[in-house]
C-alpha cells in the first residue's frame, strides 16, 4: 500500500509536520552547490536529491531515516553532468516539507544523492546512484552562512557475493511476447523459484506451488531474502515442502499488481497464459488449479486477491495479508464513490490521515503526496496506483486521480478506478465467479493496520458474506501492517500456518480426484 512493506515506515515517518509553517513570502532563496568529484567517470543524468536534518554525526541523511519531521528534501533534474561540474539546487523551489530558507540557525547535516534510475520514490537508493558523504553544517544560518558545497563522489555498488549469499532460490527470467508487443520493446518477467529441500531426492514427485508477490518497494533482491527464510522453515520442517514462485511485481512505474492495465500492459494475461505454463514446463509442478496457491502482503496482497478473483479457475485459493483497498468505498478512509470528494480533507475540513502508529496519526494524504512530488514524478505509491487504475490521458500518461494542489478528485478518473474495485467485481459477477471462487478467499489483516486497511477488508467481508462465499477473514487484534506475520516470538510464524492450510487443501483436492469414479 502506501508503501513498501519494507520501505513504508521510513518514508511516511516524515509526514507528521513537525517543522515550522511556510511564511507567506520568502525574501531570499537558499541555494546549495553540489560538485561532481573526479570519481565520476562518465556524464550522468537523473534527479538530484538533497537531504538535510538537524544534528551532527549521522552516517546517512535520508527521507527514510530519523524521527518524524527530521528531514528536509529538495530536488532538481540534471542532465549530462560530468566530473568537475557543479549544480546549484534552489532549496526553496522543489522542497519538502517547506523551503530550506525558513530554517532556524543551528547545527545541520546534509547529504546529496543523484537518483540515476528515477527509482528513489519506489525503492530508495539503488546501485548506480551517486552519493555524497554526510556533510556537517555547524552553526548554519540561512541567509547568513555561505553557500554550502556538497561533493558528489561515490557510486553505490551492487551487492557483493557475501551479501547475495543471504538470498536463496533460482532467478527465472522469461521474455513475455504479450508485454513486449504492448511496450514495443523486450519485457522480461522475473521470479525467484524456490525448490523444496527434497526436490532432487525425489525425481518423480510433483509439488504444489505457491505464487507469492511482494508489497510496494519490494525487489528481486528482497524476494531472494524472503526465499532464504522460507527455505530455512522448510528445512526445519516448520513448513510443508512446496515450490514457491516469488514473483517480482516491481516496475519503473511502481508495482504493476499483475493487473491488465491500459498504462502498464497485460501483466495478468502474461502471467496466466505465458509465465505459469513456462514454469510448469520447467519444474515438477502439479499443474492442476487445486495445486496453485497465492500469497502476498500489502500491494502483493491486493495483487493476489485480484488474480484469484479474475482467474478463479486457475488458482486454488489466495491467502492475502493486509491487502491494499479491496473496497473503494473505503480507500484507506476515502469513499471514491462519493461526490465532490477530496483526498486531502474531509467535508468538515479535517486532514485525511494515511498512516497511524499506536493510535496516533503520523502521516496524511496531503503530506505523502507532497513528498512524492519532490522525490520524483513516478514510482511513488500514489503514482503507482494511477499507473494501475487510471485511464490514459491525452499526453499518454495515466490521468491523475486528484489535483495535487487542492486534493480535489476528478470524478471521471474515480469512476474508471472502480473497475478495479475487487468487492464491486465480485458482487457484480458472482453468478459467473461463485462456483469457482467460493471458499478460496482468505484475508488476514491487523485491526490497527498502519494504513487503515482493516476498513476496506471489513467492507469486502460484508460483501462476501452477503453472497455466501464461504470466505475466511481473520482480524488480528492490535496488529499493524508490519507485525501481521508474527506468531509468539517468531516474526514470520504466519507463513507456517498459511502454507500448512494450503498443503492440506492440496491434499484434500488430490484425495477427492483420486476417489472420483473417473479415476
Amino acid at each position: 500500500m502506501p508503501r513498501t512493506f519494507l520501505r513504508a515506515v521510513p518514508v511516511l515517518l516524515l509526514l507528521s509536520g513537525a517543522w515550522p509553517a511556510q511564511p507567506a513570502a520568502v525574501s531570499r532563496h537558499l541555494f546549495f552547490r553540489v560538485v561532481l568529484g573526479p570519481e565520476v567517470s562518465k556524464p550522468v543524468s537523473g534527479r538530484l536529491l538533497l537531504f538535510l536534518s538537524k544534528g551532527t554525526g549521522a552516517k546517512i541523511v535520508d527521507a527514510g531515516e530519523g524521527r518524524p519531521g527530521d528531514t528536509y528534501v529538495a530536488a532538481r533534474e540534471v542532465e549530462s553532468v560530468s566530473a568537475g561540474d557543479s549544480v546549484e539546487i534552489d532549496t526553496d523551489d522543489v522542497a519538502f516539507p517547506n523551503g530550506f530558507s525558513i530554517l532556524a540557525p543551528g547545527d545541520y547535516q546534509a547529504q546529496a544523492v543523484l537518483d540515476v534510475h528515477h527509482s528513489y520514490a519506489y525503492s530508495g537508493r539503488s546501485p548506480g546512484d551517486l552519493m555524497s558523504p554526510v556533510v556537517p553544517l555547524p552553526h548554519f544560518s540561512p541567509g547568513v552562512s555561505s553557500e554550502p558545497i556538497i561533493p558528489l563522489n561515490t557510486t553505490l555498488q551492487e551487492a557483493n557475493d557475501s551479501q547475495e549469499a543471504a538470498g536463496a532460490g533460482h532467478i527465472e527470467r522469461f521474455h513475455s511476447p504479450l508485454l513486449s508487443r504492448f511496450w514495443g520493446r523486450p519485457i522480461t518477467m522475473r521470479a525467484v523459484v524456490l525448490l523444496p529441500p527434497g526436490y532432487d531426492a525425489h525425481p518423480r514427485r510433483h509439488y504444489p506451488a505457491v505464487y507469492y508477490t511482494h508489497g510496494f518497494g519490494g525487489t528481486l533482491s528482497s524476494l531472494q531474502r524472503t526465499a532464504a527464510r522460507l527455505l530455512a522453515r522448510m528445512q526445519n520442517r516448520q513448513m510443508p515442502e512446496m515450490i514457491w514462485i516469488l514473483l517480482d511485481e516491481s516496475s519503473p512505474t511502481g508495482t504493476h499488481e499483475f493487473a491488465d492495465s491500459v498504462n502498464n500492459g497485460p501483466w495478468g494475461q502474461a502471467l496466466i497464459s505465458e509465465f505459469i505454463p513456462h514454469l510448469e514446463a520447467a519444474y515438477r509442478l502439479d499443474a492442476r488449479a487445486g495445486a496453485r496457491f497465492l500469497n502476498g502482503h500489502s500491494s502483493g496482497g491486493w495483487a493476489t486477491l485480484w488474480l484469484q478473483v479474475n482467474y478463479p479457475k486457475v488458482f486454488g485459493g489466495t491467502w492475502s495479508t493486509s491487502p491494499d483497498p479491496s473496497n473503494f468505498h473505503d480507500f484507506s478512509g476515502i469513499d471514491l464513490y462519493a461526490s465532490h470528494v477530496n483526498m486531502y480533507r474531509t467535508a468538515e475540513g479535517k486532514e485525511r490521515p494515511i498512516m497511524r502508529m499506536h493510535g496516533q496519526v503520523t502521516g496524511t494524504w496531503a503530506t505523502l503526496t507532497r513528498l512524492e512530488g519532490v522525490l520524483g514524478s513516478y514510482g511513488g505509491q500514489v503514482a503507482s496506483f494511477e499507473w494501475v487504475f487510471s485511464p490514459r490521458g491525452p499526453d499518454g500518461l495515466p490521468m491523475p486521480l486528484f489535483n495535487r494542489v487542492t486534493g480535489e478528485v476528478d470524478p471521471v478518473v474515480a469512476n474508471a478506478w472502480t473497475n478495479f474495485d475487487i468487492s464491486r467485481i465480485v458482487a457484480a459477477n458472482w453468478k459467473r465467479l461463485g462456483p469457482d471462487l467460493r471458499g478460496k478467499i482468505h484475508l488476514i489483516v491487523g485491526t490497527e493496520d498502519t494504513f487503515y486497511l482493516d476498513g476496506p477488508a471489513r467492507k469486502f467481508q460484508a460483501v462476501l458474506k452477503s453472497l455466501d462465499a464461504n470466505a475466511h477473514f481473520t482480524f488480528l487484534e492490535g496488529r499493524s501492517h508490519f507485525d501481521v506475520y508474527k506468531t509468539g516470538n517468531d516474526p514470520q510464524g504466519l507463513f507456517d500456518t498459511i502454507s500448512q492450510e494450503m498443503y492440506q487443501s492440496w491434499r484434500s483436492t488430490t484425495a477427492r480426484i483420486e476417489k472420483s469414479p473417473a479415476n
